[in-house]
């Protein structure tokens, strides 16, 4: 019996599936600052102290949250994911796509793979939509809050978390079975099953990677925002994603038809490969 190819779509939150950061639909709001405020503070520490701008923005998240009586409880997370912009058509895509892949042969499965946070993004309208969500988190105290930044998601470390989905792994800390050979028809979703969507310069490692396994990688781009496109198109032009389209995901939106193209191709490509096998 073959078995239906497992085909993961793999997205960046801030940017791809969210018009702007996470932070700025409630937290930095609670703090009473504004998002140029708190961004222009978070690079201010990640320059002055030539540091990592994911840790920065973690640090200032849990000082100013300190020094405003504002508790950063999981559950205080959460609340602020609730109010979360999504962009047009994110809400029904996962079932359209689902629906599609169904119809179709394949298994379609969801990842987040965000430098942003975890906690927030599991109290948005759409946490439940996804296999595994890889972002940064807290480490909390024995009250449960925030205390320390526990991981930290950077450009570099979101190419690991690829080589996790593609073997079925979703611990964040295990540094072990990631680095292990496997064989081919032993990973469960191969580079050549994976659809990366990204927007930004923290997504450009991952796209180029999935791009040079044989995958596809998309970059998204907000029309509405000056220089979005432009940036699309530059990466289109520089061999880092394969195909660029506008952040709408309605079902009559050219990323639906895209997505649903490249799933056709994917389910003939394994075909023919079982074909192959015939002895």
């Amino acid at each position: 019996m073959r078995r239906k190819p497992i085909i993961g779509l793999i997205y960046d939150f801030d940017g791809t599936l969210s018009p702007g950061n996470m932070q700025e639909f409630g937290f930095i709001q609670a703090i009473g600052q504004t998002p140029e405020e708190f961004w222009a503070k978070s690079d201010g520490i990640a320059i002055g102290q030539d540091a990592s701008n994911i840790l920065a923005y973690m640090k200032l998240m849990h000082d100013e949250a300190r020094k405003n009586g504002i508790k950063l409880t999981r559950e205080d997370f959460k609340r602020y994911g609730a109010d979360i912009k999504l962009y047009e058509g994110v809400r029904e895509w996962f079932r359209n796509i689902n629906e599609y892949g169904k119809e179709h042969g394949v298994i379609i499965e969801h990842y987040i793979n965000s430098s942003g946070l975890d906690e927030i993004i599991q109290g948005s309208p759409i946490a439940r939509e996804f296999k595994h969500v890889f972002a940064g988190s807290y480490i909390y105290d024995e009250n449960g809050e925030a205390e320390w930044p526990g991981i930290a998601v950077d450009f570099t470390a979101k190419t690991q978390y690829l080589f996790k989905i593609q073997k079925g792994i979703f611990s964040s800390r295990d540094a072990k079975q990631v680095n292990e050979s496997w064989a081919e028809d032993d990973k469960r979703i191969p580079f050549t099953n994976m659809i990366y969507f990204g927007d930004g310069d923290t997504d450009v490692p991952s796209m180029k990677l999935v791009n040079m396994f044989g995958g596809n990688a998309i970059a998204v781009f907000d029309p509405s925002r000056p220089g979005k496109k432009e940036t699309a198109r530059k990466l289109l032009k520089q061999g880092r994603v394969n195909f660029i389209t506008p952040a709408s995901y309605t079902k009559d939106s050219r990323t639906f038809r895209l997505v649903c193209a490249i799933i056709d191709k994917i389910k003939a490509d394994s075909e023919l490969r079982q074909f192959s096998r015939y002895k």
